[in-house]
């Protein structure tokens, strides 16, 4: 009686596709070091084929072929199969995972494979760094732009791996972009080379470290989040504190104003040597925190509803050397009323109540003040410009479209941040 199901589709000869780390072939179980000389054909990478001629000896079998060059060697495959031929596959890691597997099943019936795949470059690295890895990502930099990095760092993910590319520049691109995002104080950088093989070697590099001049080009980077150590208050720039000194919240890391646009929001409004500033969806507390630098004799209230703001604006305040009259936390307009008419207003969040919030803001503003707004969406442009234009006040728009630079090959490539509207609001002075 003939089989069914999956039993059915496995009959007939398979191509073992056998995952190998660093160790190559010394890293393998007797069992499959067993089989491979039992095999008809074996393809490996080049650089393992001196050791299975060693292996194989004056023996005719198994034939031996280089790998390096995939698509020239399927109809060898093709043909081994259709001759019923035992086949094994040595490939790096886990074949599924940015290996030779994808390409295999696009060319070859999926029931005439079977993975055997051994630990990732990935899962090694966070093995050695002893490190759990559930909440990492990860990106591949092999013949891609690197863009997407200088984006995905802008979220400031816990942690996360860098497949590098040797003939971009590897580990040093990755350097380069992690400066470029002013995020250098806000990770530990891990290069990891040559991981399960003897010689694998795990090291951390601070910001001033160059790379070691034998990098092995089988390496990748590690990234992971660390709270950024700070200079003295004194050291910093009076404004435009690179990104990555900030303290975050641990849910939205990178959830702040960048420091491109904290520049033109702290210009746009118009500090005053005293006064009182409300910062109404204050986040890290960035702007505000900032601007105190600038005029220290304001008087900051920062409003941001989320839970543990006070603590995290606090802490960053005290980094910078400032202190904020208060940091409420509570939901905008509601918390306002406890709080004097301010002089100057940022409102950096409101969502769907923004119109409420801004109404709410008009009905106290000062002879002579500012708000600003910075706006995500032409939507909200188009929601809040008439509030301001019916209140009386001037008003004037602004759209902010930074870039960073990034190391690309020899060159460099600006990267792209989220543009910006920005709706600043002045009030007629008294008189």
């Amino acid at each position: 009686m003939a089989s069914s199901g999956a039993g059915a589709r496995l009959e007939g000869s398979l191509l073992e596709v056998l995952g190998t780390d660093a160790a190559g072939l010394a890293g393998l179980s007797r069992h499959w070091q067993e089989r491979i000389l039992r095999a008809d054909l074996v393809a490996a990478p080049r650089r393992l084929l001196a050791d299975l001629e060693a292996w194989r000896g004056d023996a005719p079998a198994p034939e031996l072929l280089a790998s390096d060059r995939p698509t020239e060697l399927l109809p060898r495959l093709q043909q081994a199969l259709a001759a019923d031929q035992r086949v094994v596959l040595l490939a790096s890691g886990d074949p599924l995972w940015f290996g030779i597997g994808r390409l295999l099943l696009q060319h070859l019936p999926a029931e005439r494979l079977r993975f055997q795949p051994a630990p990732t470059s990935l899962q090694l690295a966070f093995a050695r760094l002893g490190r759990p890895w559930q909440d990492a990502s990860w990106i591949s930099l092999h013949g891609r732009d690197p863009e997407p990095l200088a984006a995905r760092l802008q979220q400031r993910p816990a942690a996360l791996a860098v497949l590098t590319d040797p003939a971009r520049g590897g580990a040093a691109e990755v350097r380069g972009i992690l400066r470029a995002s002013g995020l250098e104080a806000a990770y530990q950088v891990w290069l990891a080379e040559r991981l399960g093989h003897p010689a694998e070697r795990l090291q951390r590099l601070a910001p001033a470290d160059p790379l070691p001049p034998d990098l092995d080009p089988l390496h990748l980077v590690l990234l992971i989040a660390v709270q950024p150590a700070v200079p003295p208050p004194k050291a910093l720039p009076l404004f435009g504190i690179p990104d990555g000194l900030w303290l975050q919240h641990a849910d939205q890391p990178g959830l702040m104003t960048k420091r491109e646009v904290r520049v033109q929001l702290l210009a746009d409004l118009d500090l005053p040597e005293t006064g009182v500033l409300w910062d109404i969806g204050a986040g890290v507390g960035s702007v505000g925190l900032e601007a105190l630098r600038l005029r220290p004799g304001l008087t900051l209230w920062a409003v941001e509803r989320r839970a543990g703001a006070a603590a995290l604006i606090g802490a960053n305040a005290t980094r910078l050397g400032v202190r904020p009259t208060g940091v409420v936390e509570a939901e905008a307009p509601a918390a306002l009323a406890q709080l004097p008419d301010p002089d100057r207003v940022l409102i950096g969040g409101g969502g769907a109540g923004r119109s409420l919030l801004l109404e709410t803001v008009l009905g106290r503003l000062r002879p002579g003040g500012v708000v600003v707004l910075p706006l995500a969406t032409v939507e909200g442009l188009a929601l809040c410009r008439p509030l301001l234009e019916q209140a009386g006040l001037g008003v004037a728009v602004t759209q902010i479209q930074a870039w960073r630079g990034a190391p690309l090959a020899e060159g460099t490539r600006l990267a792209p941040l989220n543009p910006v509207l920005v709706l600043k609001g002045t009030r007629p002075a008294a008189g």
